[in-house]
């Protein structure tokens, strides 16, 4: 008996348009977006309350000092807890894509760089805690302070430059540039504290502001893809 082709289902379609990424991702995408302007934010208001504090000269990781140090070290915790949600969703967010693997993992190093500033608080001096001498002496806990601080940064720094990719690849070619610029802006910053302590604030602060802006800019792909 003479074998028939069926005829095509009228059910039968192409493949579908991804439609947007899963509520889970996007709430993920929303640690990164606000872990640094929470962080900047609680910092600028201890600086701002706390005795003896002045930006032009303490670090905002000092603020972990003192009585009220606890205030600072939640924020360390909490901005790290942020940022490892917002690296599992650049990771889902951009899977398949150019990226995917590296930029997430540097943001992730970042996060764990929070985690290690809790855990090893910096040194006192500069004058604070108030009453403290002008002379920092750098100890063991200040110097894995220094080195997370250090590490993290060049994480991040090397993340915005993979992140550029998936940015240029969606057609955010102005972003993609402002990624490959910021590193330097943050490298400027770390190099400048040898003469303020303020270059090393704005380059720390430029890095968790950008880090905000190019995961906005992602999540709302996500939402609208």
């Amino acid at each position: 008996m003479p074998r028939t082709l069926d005829a095509p289902s009228a059910h039968r379609t192409g493949p579908s348009l991804p439609g947007p990424a899963p509520r889970a991702t996007r709430i993920l995408l929303a640690g990164a977006v606000t872990a640094g302007p929470l962080f900047l934010a609680a910092g600028l208001l201890q600086a701002l309350t706390r005795d003896g504090f002045d930006v032009t000269r303490n670090a905002i990781s000092q603020l972990a000092l003192g009585d009220a140090g606890w205030i600072q070290t939640a924020n360390f915790l909490l901005t790290a807890a942020l940022l490892a949600a917002g690296a599992t969703g650049l990771r889902r967010a951009l899977r398949g894509g150019p990226g995917a693997i590296r930029g997430p993992a540097l943001v992730g190093v970042f996060a764990a760089s929070f985690l290690a500033a809790a855990v090893f608080p910096a040194d006192p001096g500069a004058g604070f805690p108030a009453g403290t001498p002008e002379t920092t002496h750098l100890s063991a806990h200040g110097a894995a302070h220094m080195i997370s601080g250090m590490v993290g940064y060049l994480a991040l720094s090397a993340a915005f430059l993979v992140l550029a990719r998936p940015l240029a690849a969606r057609g955010h070619r102005g972003w993609a540039t402002a990624s490959r610029l910021a590193p330097f802006g943050v490298l400027a910053g770390f190099a400048g504290s040898s003469v303020t302590v303020l270059a090393f604030t704005a380059g720390a602060g430029l890095g968790l502001a950008w880090l905000a802006a190019l995961t906005a800019r992602l999540l709302m792909d996500t939402a609208n893809s």
